[in-house]
């Protein structure tokens, strides 16, 4: 309702002409407020993750082919200002339905520790996108950020609804699209303090028909939800999703 208002127009006056510009008004019409998450935004230049470069900057969803979507930067800070308690040096996060990788790679420059001892603490940024060109475009749009950035940033062409369990638990995972409801498998692969991002409701794309959840992970047996804005966004589904004419 009024929340998604305000977000809206709040996110008509951030674009810009460069990347820092579009970064630095998102922070100025508060929808970035964490610092770290600001920074991460900042490192990570949405032109490398879009196919029309000329319109890299403007705060808008874009489409990346095969029925996808890059979503809007002000969505992108959303959640990622949202998840940025959970995305500390040496943490794991996981993106699902993660397009051309462009939070994959943000969320990598927050959990990358330049301290770490070995490969283990290091922190790793996963992302799963049952559609196998956005895998490969991901994996060339990643070789833009630093060697150290690469290292710990892993890509997958499988369904998103089961998770990634090998690479898990996660400290934070996001979700890129909808769902009628949360998968289990991506509630149990959060580790306990964990935080799930994910859009749920109604798969018709209007808004009002989904909410974004805030799931966080209590115990063993109990995560806590918490309703975020209302959204719109396409559906979470696997590759035969786009193949049904």
């Amino acid at each position: 309702g009024v929340s998604f208002f305000i977000w809206t127009v709040m996110a008509w006056a951030s674009s810009a002409r460069t990347h820092q510009g579009l970064i630095q008004n998102l922070q100025k019409h508060g929808l970035i407020k964490n610092e770290r998450a600001f920074q991460a935004m900042l490192k990570t230049d949405r032109a490398n993750y879009v196919v029309d470069k000329s319109a890299a900057y403007q705060d808008s969803p874009q489409l990346i082919g095969w029925g996808a979507t890059i979503s809007a930067p002000h969505m992108h800070a959303m959640c990622i200002d949202l998840l940025a308690d959970h995305l500390k040096p040496g943490g794991r996060a996981l993106d699902i339905g993660s397009g051309n990788g462009y939070l994959t790679a943000a969320f990598a420059h927050m959990v990358y520790n330049k301290d770490a001892a070995d490969a283990k603490e290091q922190g790793g940024s996963y992302g799963v996108e049952h559609i196998k060109g956005l895998v490969e475009f991901s994996r060339r749009a990643i070789l833009n950020e630093p060697k150290e950035i690469q290292d710990i940033v892993e890509f997958s062409d499988h369904d998103g609804r089961k998770g990634w369990a090998e690479k898990g638990p996660f400290d934070a995972i996001h979700v890129g699209a909808a769902a009628p409801q949360t998968p289990k498998a991506l509630k149990e692969q959060l580790k306990i303090g964990g935080r799930l991002v994910i859009p749920v409701g109604s798969l018709s794309g209007w808004v009002g028909g989904q909410e974004l959840m805030q799931i966080d992970r209590i115990s063993e047996t109990e995560w806590r939800e918490k309703s975020i804005t209302a959204v719109a966004y396409v559906p979470l589904t696997d590759r035969h999703y786009y193949d049904k004419d």
